[in-house]
């Protein structure tokens, strides 16, 4: 199996917390996005959206996107699960996976941040309550309504085991962090948070931990 990762991306941070509780360890290959190395014809080949995570399974299997990688994991590694037995349940992690997957990251994903530059946006204003802290705040509002009260809502954001929507909790909060917000003002979700980052899994898998990291 390999993983082709980059320290600071939030899907290829997804499939690091998926790894490693599932007890995986992938040969690693670090794609680095900031020197546009997902740009390079041979990851090109491999993964034609050029975006990581990309993972290579045993037989040659190639795959890419993170939550259906995750998925993919579950369903030929299933010890342990990562997504409820209940379809209800499958239902509401997806719904929580993808809230936080296609609502919030994409419209602060580098590649965004870099076109906005292009058009004349400043920094400040890119990074600011303007754009990058404003679709936080909007997206964390609904996720802290989803998870907030909900009897499914356990230690984590579906029952008391990790879930594919914790996955996805983790890295935005990372990232969200970094630019600004404060997560002390959703406090379902700095519960979950809190309670995960005990899972050396989780606590292994954050972006100052890889061999990649850079300041």
């Amino acid at each position: 199996m390999k993983f082709y990762d980059y320290f600071r991306s939030s899907a290829a941070y997804r499939l690091r917390i998926a790894l490693n509780l599932k007890g995986l360890e992938p040969e690693r290959s670090f794609v680095h996005l900031r020197r546009r190395e997902q740009s390079a014809p041979d990851y090109l080949k491999l993964n034609p959206q050029g975006l990581v995570p990309a993972l290579i399974d045993d037989d040659g299997t190639v795959l890419t996107q993170s939550m259906a990688i995750i998925e993919y994991l579950d369903e030929t590694r299933p010890k342990p699960p990562l997504m409820p037995s209940d379809p209800a349940g499958r239902a509401r992690v997806r719904a929580i996976s993808q809230a936080i997957s296609c609502d919030i990251h994409p419209l602060n994903n580098l590649r965004v941040l870099r076109q906005l530059g292009t058009l004349g946006l400043a920094e400040e204003i890119r990074n600011g309550p303007q754009w990058y802290q404003h679709w936080v705040a909007i997206g964390f509002t609904a996720v802290e309504a989803l998870l907030a009260d909900h009897p499914a809502t356990g230690r984590y954001c579906h029952g008391d085991a990790p879930t594919m929507a914790d996955c996805c909790l983790v890295p935005q909060i990372f990232n969200a962090t970094r630019f600004g917000t404060e997560i002390a003002d959703y406090p379902t979700i700095k519960r979950v948070f809190d309670a995960l980052m005990d899972l050396p899994a989780v606590f292994d898998a954050q972006p100052s931990h890889q061999p990649d990291a850079e300041a």
